[in-house]
């Protein structure tokens, strides 16, 4: 088993909107970055652990334990016009962009950005180094672990 952490911004789609959603499932479109969807693509597998995290808000940080739903499938958002994901370049013979779909298992507390980045255990993880933008990285086991003790611990 892989784990993750998949970055949404709630004005998009929160935690509370995937757990308003059938089986507390979504499909996680709009994924433009190649690094990203190639971890989609050829790494993460149903059953992968994810934690889900709010982005671009006010107090950035993990707000939800999910799991990978869904193999990669072409992300219809490419192919719409109206979209903001929308991609002329791509072609329905060919997609360019996929997604798969996550399903929320639990709401946590929002670990927020700065708890994350003063625990030293958590110093290499890759969504906190220096320039990293990516929607999905990859989270070791050794943090996976971490991170659910510190949202098991009460709030600070």
């Amino acid at each position: 088993m892989n784990y993750w952490l998949m970055k949404s911004e709630p004005a998009e789609v929160s935690v509370d909107d995937a757990l308003a959603a059938p089986n507390s499932t979504v499909a996680w479109t709009g994924v433009r970055s190649y690094q990203a969807r190639n971890f989609m693509r050829d790494a993460m597998r149903v059953d992968d652990g994810v934690l889900f995290y709010h982005s671009s808000c006010a107090e950035p940080g993990i707000v939800g334990i999910a799991r990978v739903a869904s193999a990669t499938y072409p992300d219809p958002t490419q192919f719409d016009p109206k979209s903001p994901y929308f991609d002329p370049a791509s072609k329905p013979q060919a997609p360019r962009w996929l997604l798969l779909d996550v399903q929320v298992l639990r709401k946590t507390r929002n670990l927020t950005l700065a708890e994350l980045r003063a625990d030293p255990a958590l110093e290499d993880m890759v969504v906190l180094r220096k320039g990293n933008r990516l929607s999905i990285t990859p989270v070791e086991a050794r943090h996976w672990q971490r991170i659910l003790k510190l949202l098991d611990a009460p709030a600070r």
